[in-house]
């Protein structure tokens, strides 16, 4: 049973769970000191750390590190010879049956619900930070450094997940990630700043990886004919869910047990993911890549998948391509472009929005009431943007949406100048700014994913995740140097670098709608 679930071709199933259970418990051995902490409004600012705590990180330490090795391969795997591949034409039908079965809905919802904590862990910033300052005694600029050092660890998060994605498989990057999900809840027992910023940046290098890798597991399994509009339906509610739940549990929890519980909610949350390991296979494709032909068959008849073109490659397979080689050198320059101008008008210029809205003689509900609705208005265009990438063009859904951006940005810059508003307010243009962020997100990475080969899949997608952080962390530089430029300076400013992916990804993107992705891209 627990090879089932840990995977069938792995070091030690019986390392993972152990491990895995040792992290557990050593994140509740810091949790008596935290409930200690009661009647001082859970406040551990200047505290020592007690003898079950100093135990139960090293519980957290050893746990991580079994599970990373019980979810390595087994040694006795090897490629399989040609003859064996040949074979799995007895095994599978040449076509799938191209519908949603059962195995695909219990992936779809185990995912989901990943996403949705994965997005929990930056959305909680906006939670913690004010606590935390308090606490700590910080000024606005200090507490900015939380923020800056949990975005650089979603950033490398995404490239090192996806190099583990693509030599050890997704699901396996999907677990590890989701132990540290665990293991980094301890960051609300941390009594220091600095241990708080040290343990946000390995809580954000664990959340940085989910989401690409998740993205890449679900191209490769969904049917060719709904992957479209159903990875890009996942990922709009995961990460709308996730901002949602995030703020649900401020609400409810944060006003008893302080901000500190915002981190500990990683501790049930994780366990749950790993206790649905059973609805998340690995790649088929990835297996046969690897020679891993008999659970491969496994997976793809649950599936109810076909024979893969490439028929896995396995003693074959070519030179693994890099990211810069000729042939990819344009794709990962205009995908990781494109990321990197959303991360500076999502973590920049949006989060700017409130205070000039305010400098231009807007009260703080005007304010706020006016991104309120802007946002409502672009929420329904999620479920229109997955049809157009899903039934139109996927290449052309995504310079579509950069052109709505730079409308945007555009119109933003505009704000104050004499010219007329339509309705006299500035909700429209706020709202195009949202409809085209919210979008290019939305499309980007199913967009990766669909971009590179079997082989640099996992590394391609995640460096384009992490290019998105970067763009944010370049921000909280801005911020932390206090070189915030004038709203309409940065609307203008990041047009150029908005319509310059969008050119680039028009000249090197290719169209990715409905093509199986175990063949060559045309």
């Amino acid at each position: 049973m627990l090879k089932h679930l840990a995977g069938g071709d792995r070091a030690s199933p019986l390392a993972f769970w152990g491990g895995a259970l040792a992290v557990a418990v050593g994140v509740a051995l810091h949790l008596p000191m935290f409930f200690m902490a009661a009647d001082m409004g859970y406040k551990l600012v200047g505290m020592e750390m007690d003898g079950s705590m100093t135990v139960g990180m090293v519980l957290i330490v050893i746990g991580t590190l079994a599970s990373g090795y019980g979810l390595l391969p087994r040694a006795a795997v090897t490629r399989s010879a040609p003859a064996e591949l040949a074979d799995l034409a007895d095994a599978l039908p040449t076509g799938g049956r191209e519908r949603i079965t059962p195995a695909h809905w219990g992936l779809l919802l185990t995912l989901t619900f990943a996403l949705i904590i994965d997005t929990m862990k930056p959305a909680s910033l906006g939670f913690v930070i004010p606590g935390m300052a308090a606490e700590y005694g910080l000024t606005r600029p200090t507490a900015a450094i939380l923020a800056f050092f949990a975005l650089s660890g979603t950033a490398l998060g995404s490239v090192i997940w996806g190099i583990i994605a693509d030599r050890l498989g997704r699901r396996a990057a999907i677990l590890l990630a989701a132990i540290m999900f665990i293991g980094t809840s301890i960051c609300g027992a941390m009594p220091s700043f600095v241990a708080n910023i040290v343990m946000c940046f390995l809580m954000g290098m664990s959340a940085g990886g989910m989401l690409p890798i998740a993205y890449t597991l679900l191209a490769e399994l969904m049917p060719s004919r709904h992957r479209g509009w159903l990875v890009v339906l996942v990922g709009a509610v995961g990460m709308i869910a996730g901002y949602l739940a995030s703020s649900l549990c401020a609400a409810l929890l944060e006003p008893v047990f302080g901000w500190r519980i915002m981190w500990f909610i990683g501790l049930p949350t994780g366990v749950m993911l790993i206790g649905l390991s059973r609805f998340i296979p690995e790649s088929p494709h990835f297996l046969l890549l690897h020679g891993r032909v008999a659970e491969a068959v496994r997976v793809m008849k649950r599936f109810e998948m076909g024979l893969p073109a490439h028929r896995g490659a396995g003693a074959t397979a070519p030179d693994v391509p890099g990211l810069l080689t000729p042939s990819f050198v344009g794709t990962t320059v205009s995908l990781n472009l494109a990321a990197i101008a959303w991360g500076l008008v999502n973590f920049g210029l949006i989060l700017w929005l409130p205070a000039d809205l305010r400098a231009k003689g807007y009260s703080v509900a005007s304010s706020d009431a006016l991104l309120a609705r802007s946002a409502l208005l672009a929420l329904p265009t999620a479920a229109i943007t997955a049809w157009l990438y899903a039934r139109w063009s996927t290449k052309g859904t995504l310079l579509l949406l950069s052109a709505v951006t730079a409308l945007g940005l555009v119109g933003i810059s505009l704000l104050g100048s004499s010219l007329p508003l339509p309705d006299g307010s500035p909700v429209v243009l706020i709202s195009l700014l949202m409809i085209g962020t919210n979008g290019i997100i939305a499309v980007l990475l199913p967009y990766s994913t669909e971009s590179y080969p079997l082989h640099i899949r996992g590394r391609g997608t995640g460096f384009v995740a992490g290019s998105s952080k970067f763009g944010g962390i370049i921000v909280q530089v801005v911020n932390l140097a206090a070189m915030v430029p004038p709203l309409a300076t940065a609307a203008i400013v990041l047009v150029v670098p908005v319509v310059a992916s969008a050119v680039l990804i028009g000249k090197f993107g290719g169209e990715s709608r409905g093509r199986r992705l175990d063949v060559p891209a045309e």
